[in-house]
C-alpha cells in the first residue's frame, strides 16, 4: 500500500513538473529527493527502489551530461530532422522570415502571458489626426454620392479626385518631412473605415497608395535620392501610384511569374551605353493602374552577362517606372463587381529603364520578394480590416434601426426570434472586428510587423464581413436586393469578394499562410532547430540543435500534461489576470492554447513535411489560432474600454462563439487525422470529457441584439468612427431620425392598442382614430403628432427606389427621397421639437 502511495505521489509530482515546465535539473533534484525519502522511510520495497534508482541514473546522466547526450540522442535526431525537413524555395523562405512575432508567439506557446497582452498600449489619436477625421474626412464623405459614382459616372468625380490629392489622403503613411501626413496606423485605419462606410469605391482608391505600393516600399528600401524625389510628389498627389504584381500565369504563386528584366546597356534620354534593364511584362487586377502615373513593377531579373554581379538569375526585383515611359501600355479597365474603383491590366514590351529605377538601386536587385513580404506583413493589418469593420458598423447602425422600424404582424421584426439571431451575430461580431482592428493597428504603431497576425486579421475580418453583410441582406429582405440611392447594404454585399480576394486569396491565406508560416515562425523552438540543421558548421549546428531539441521535447510533454489537466479541471485553477465574468474566458483560452500547441507539435512530429500538403488539416489549425487571436483582441478591448457593463454581453457572446469554433476545428482535425491511433490519444488529452463548448445561448443572443434596436450609448460606441450624416436626404440620417421617432412614439401606440381592446377606438382609419383619441382624452395632441411623425418616418424608411421602365439610370435622382415627404417630415419635426425622452422599450417588452 505504501508503495502504491509513493507511486501515486510520484505521478502527481511528475505531472506538476510537466505542467509548470520544470527544467531537467529540477527534475533530477525532485527525483533524487523523492527516491531518497522513500528509501529512508520505507526500506521494505528495496527491489522496486533499486530498480527505480537504476532507471533514474541511466536516464538522467546522459540527459544532463550534454556531450554524451549529443552523441547518443541528438546526433540521431539531427540526422532524422535534416532528412524530413521539407524543401523550401527562396520565395517561401522570404515569406517565412518576413515580419515580426508578436502576440501570436504567446498563442503558440500553450501558456499565454495575459498580463503582457493587457499591458500593450492602445494607440491614441493626436490632435492633428482628430482634426483630420472630423474635418477633411467628414467633408469628403459629404461630397460622395455612391449611387452616382457606381451607376452614372463609374468613377469618382473630378472634384473628389482633386480634394483627395489636395488634402493629402494619398500621403497618410508618408512622414511629414517628405510632405505627408505622417499618421499612425490606427488613424490610417480609421480614415479608411469611415470612408468605406460611405463609399467603397473611394475607400479602395485611398487605401491602395497607403498600403502595399510605391510609398511603403520607398520608405523602407528606397535610396535617399528616390525618397526625396518621389515621396513629396506622392504625398501631394502629383503622382498617382499603382503596384503591379499579379500576372495571368502568376497569382498566389508569384514565383511562377513570367515577367522579366534583362540587365543590359541601352539608350536612355539621348545617352547611349546606359546600364539598365530591358523589361517585358503583362499584369492584371492592378488597382489605380488605369490612372496611375507611377508604376511599381515586380519582375524576375536576369543578368546573363554578369554586368552587376556574378549571378545570372537574381530573382524577383521591384522597379518604379513612370507610365509615360516608351513601351508601357496602360489605361484599360477591369470592372470589379460594380465597385468602379480604377483597376485594370497593363503591360510593357521591350521597355528600357536605367538601373536607378530599381527601388533601392542595384544593391536591392533580387530582393523584391522579401521587400514585398515585409511590407505586406504590416499592410494587411490596416486597410482590409478597416474596410471590413466599416461594413460591420454600417450594418449594425442601419440594420438594427431598420429591424426596430420595420413591422410585420404589428411587431418590430427585430423582436422576432428568427431575426434576433442574425442581429446578435451582426452586433457581437462587429464588436469583435473592431477589437481586432484596434489591437492590430496599435501593434503596428508600436513597431511590430506581425506577419501571422496580419494574415489572421485580413482573413478573419473579411470572412466575418461576408457573414454580417449576408445577415443584413436577409433581415432587410426585398429592400436589400433592389438597387437605388436608398439601398445602403447592397454595395457592401457586392464588395465582399473583392476584399476576400485581394492581398492574398483567403483560401490560400487560411490553408497555407496562417499555420504554415506560424507553426515555424511563431513556435518557440522549431525555427531554432531549422536554423541549426542548416548551419554550415555541423558541430556548432549540432550543439544548437541539441539545446533547442530538448527544450522542444520538454515543451511538448508539458503541453500534454497541461492540455489533459486543463481539460479535466475545465481550466478552473488557471490564474486569471482579471476577476469577474470575463476571467473565466482567459482560463478557457489558456486551455485552448495548450491544446493547440500540443496538436500542432504532434502533427509536425508525426506528419513532418507532409503536413505542408495537408491543407485541410493545416487550415483547421489555422482556425484554432485565428479564433484564439480574435477572442484575445475582444478581451483586450473590453479592458481598454474600462469594462463597460453594457458591452459585456457582446464580449461573452464573442468568446463563446470563438471557443466553440476552436473546439469544432480541433475535432474536425482529429476526425480526419491520417494516423488514427494518435488521433484517439490526442482526443483523450484534449477533450477528456468530450465537447463541452457551446454556441452562445438564445438568452445571451437576445441581450446582444437589443443593443442595436434602440438609441443607446452602447449602439453609439459600437458604431463610432463611421460616417453618420444627420440630413434626412441621407440613408443613415433618415434611419437614425426614424428610429428616434418610432421609439418615442411606442408608449403612445400602446395606449392606442389598449383603447382598441377596451372598445374605445375602432382602428379603421389611423387618421380618424388619432382624432377621436384626442377628442375623448386618450391622447394629447402632442402625443397624436408623435404617432403621425413616426408613421411618416417609418414609411420613408421602408420605401424602396423605383425607376422608369427603361430604368433611366443616367437620370436617377441623387437622393431618392420624395421632396414632399421630406418637407412633411421636417414640418412635423419642427412642430414637436426634439425634447422627447427616448423610451427604452427593452425594459418594457
Amino acid at each position: 500500500m505504501s508503495t502504491l502511495l509513493w507511486v501515486l505521489a510520484f505521478i502527481f509530482a511528475s505531472g506538476s513538473l510537466l505542467y509548470f515546465r520544470a527544467s531537467l535539473v529540477t527534475w533530477a533534484f525532485v527525483v533524487t529527493v523523492s527516491l531518497s525519502s522513500w528509501i529512508w522511510l520505507d526500506s521494505s520495497a528495496w527491489a522496486s527502489q533499486s530498480f527505480l534508482v537504476l532507471v533514474a541514473v541511466l536516464g538522467f546522466v546522459p540527459l544532463l551530461y550534454r556531450p554524451l547526450r549529443r552523441r547518443l540522442i541528438s546526433n540521431k535526431a539531427f540526422k532524422l530532422f535534416k532528412s524530413v525537413m521539407p524543401a523550401m524555395s527562396e520565395t517561401e523562405r522570404d515569406a517565412l522570415e518576413a515580419g515580426t512575432v508578436w502576440w501570436d508567439g504567446e498563442l503558440f506557446s500553450g501558456a499565454p502571458n495575459w498580463q503582457k497582452l493587457l499591458d500593450y498600449k492602445k494607440t491614441q489619436f493626436t490632435e492633428e489626426e482628430i482634426q483630420f477625421l472630423e474635418g477633411p474626412v467628414e467633408e469628403l464623405c459629404n461630397m460622395l454620392n455612391d449611387w452616382e459614382i457606381t451607376h452614372v459616372n463609374h468613377d469618382l468625380p473630378k472634384e473628389v479626385w482633386t480634394f483627395i490629392k489636395e488634402h493629402g489622403f494619398f500621403g497618410m503613411i508618408i512622414p511629414k518631412r517628405f510632405g505627408g501626413l505622417g499618421f499612425s496606423a490606427l488613424a490610417h485605419s480609421t480614415v479608411v473605415m469611415k470612408i468605406s462606410s460611405r463609399c467603397v469605391t473611394a475607400a479602395v482608391t485611398i487605401m491602395v497608395p497607403n498600403s502595399l505600393g510605391p510609398a511603403e516600399l520607398l520608405l523602407h528600401y528606397g535610396t535617399d535620392e528616390q525618397k526625396n524625389y518621389y515621396l513629396p510628389r506622392l504625398a501631394r498627389g502629383d503622382e498617382i501610384p499603382c503596384f503591379a504584381l499579379t500576372a495571368p500565369e502568376a497569382g498566389s504563386d508569384a514565383s511562377a511569374m513570367l515577367d522579366s528584366g534583362i540587365v543590359c546597356r541601352g539608350e536612355y534620354e539621348g545617352k547611349s551605353d546606359v546600364l539598365g534593364i530591358r523589361l517585358n511584362w503583362e499584369k492584371r487586377y492592378i488597382t489605380l493602374g488605369p490612372v496611375a502615373s507611377l508604376l511599381g513593377l515586380a519582375f524576375k531579373l536576369y543578368d546573363p552577362d554578369e554586368l552587376i554581379g556574378d549571378k545570372k538569375e537574381l530573382g524577383i526585383t521591384i522597379a518604379l517606372i513612370p507610365t509615360n515611359t516608351k513601351g508601357v501600355e496602360i489605361g484599360r479597365r477591369h470592372f470589379p463587381l460594380n465597385i468602379p474603383f480604377q483597376n485594370g491590366p497593363n503591360k510593357g514590351k521591350d521597355v528600357f529603364v536605367p538601373m536607378s529605377y530599381l527601388i533601392g538601386g542595384k544593391e536591392k536587385a533580387g530582393q523584391g520578394w522579401r521587400m514585398l513580404m515585409e511590407s505586406l506583413a504590416a499592410g494587411r493589418s490596416i486597410s482590409l480590416p478597416a474596410l471590413s469593420t466599416g461594413a460591420g458598423k454600417l450594418a449594425c447602425r442601419a440594420t438594427g434601426a431598420y429591424a426596430r422600424i420595420r413591422r410585420q404582424f404589428k411587431l418590430p421584426i427585430g423582436y422576432f426570434e428568427g431575426v434576433e439571431e442574425p442581429l446578435a451575430r451582426i452586433c457581437a461580431l462587429t464588436y469583435m472586428m473592431d477589437s481586432v482592428r484596434l489591437m492590430t493597428a496599435s501593434a503596428v504603431d508600436q513597431g511590430e510587423s506581425p506577419a501571422v497576425v496580419s494574415a489572421i486579421a485580413k482573413y478573419q475580418l473579411t470572412e466575418t464581413m461576408r457573414k454580417l453583410v449576408n445577415d443584413a441582406m436577409d433581415i432587410q429582405g426585398g429592400s436589400a436586393i433592389c438597387m437605388g440611392p436608398r439601398n445602403y447594404i447592397a454595395r457592401s454585399y457586392q464588395a465582399i469578394p473583392i476584399s476576400i480576394t485581394v492581398e492574398g486569396a483567403n483560401i490560400l491565406t487560411r490553408s497555407l499562410i496562417i499555420f504554415g508560416q506560424g507553426a515555424i515562425r511563431c513556435h518557440p523552438f522549431v525555427i531554432k532547430e531549422m536554423e541549426a540543421v542548416k548551419d554550415d558548421n555541423r558541430e556548432r549546428g549540432l550543439i544548437n540543435f541539441d539545446f533547442a531539441f530538448f527544450q522542444h521535447a520538454g515543451f511538448t510533454l508539458s503541453n500534454m500534461a497541461r492540455s489533459f489537466f486543463l481539460g479535466l479541471s475545465h481550466a478552473k485553477l488557471v490564474k486569471k489576470p482579471v476577476s469577474g465574468k470575463v476571467g473565466r474566458y482567459y482560463q478557457q483560452l489558456t486551455r485552448m492554447s495548450a491544446s493547440f500547441a500540443l496538436v500542432s507539435d504532434m502533427s509536425m512530429l508525426a506528419l513532418g513535411g507532409e503536413l505542408k500538403r495537408k491543407e485541410k488539416l493545416s487550415g483547421r489549425l489555422a482556425d484554432v489560432v485565428s479564433f484564439l487571436y480574435l477572442a484575445s483582441a475582444t478581451l483586450k478591448r473590453f479592458e481598454d474600454d474600462g469594462q463597460i457593463k453594457e458591452d459585456l454581453p457582446m464580449v461573452q457572446w464573442t468568446c463563446d462563439y470563438c471557443l466553440f469554433h476552436m473546439q469544432e476545428a480541433l475535432m474536425g482535425l482529429l476526425r480526419n487525422y491520417p494516423i488514427r491511433l494518435l488521433a484517439h490519444a490526442l482526443r483523450i488529452l484534449v477533450f477528456p470529457f468530450g465537447q463541452t463548448y457551446r454556441l452562445p445561448n438564445d438568452k445571451l443572443g437576445q441581450k446582444v441584439a437589443r443593443l442595436i434596436l434602440s438609441p443607446s450609448a452602447s449602439r453609439d460606441r459600437l458604431t463610432s468612427g463611421i460616417h453618420l450624416p444627420k440630413e434626412l436626404t441621407q440613408v443613415i440620417g433618415r434611419l437614425d431620425a426614424a428610429l428616434y421617432k418610432v421609439v418615442t412614439a411606442e408608449p403612445v401606440e400602446r395606449k392606442i392598442r389598449t383603447a382598441r381592446k377596451e372598445g374605445k377606438l375602432d382602428g379603421v382609419s389611423k387618421e380618424s382614430e388619432l382624432s377621436k383619441a384626442v377628442s375623448i382624452g386618450i391622447l394629447t395632441q402632442k402625443e397624436a403628432d408623435l404617432v403621425t411623425i413616426a408613421e411618416v418616418a417609418r414609411r420613408e424608411v421602408i420605401t424602396v427606389d423605383d425607376f422608369p421602365q427603361d430604368l433611366g439610370l443616367n437620370h436617377a435622382a441623387k437622393s431618392g427621397l420624395d421632396p414632399k415627404t421630406e418637407e412633411k417630415s421636417k414640418n412635423y419635426e419642427n412642430s414637436t421639437g426634439n425634447s422627447s425622452n427616448i423610451i427604452n422599450m427593452d425594459r418594457n417588452n
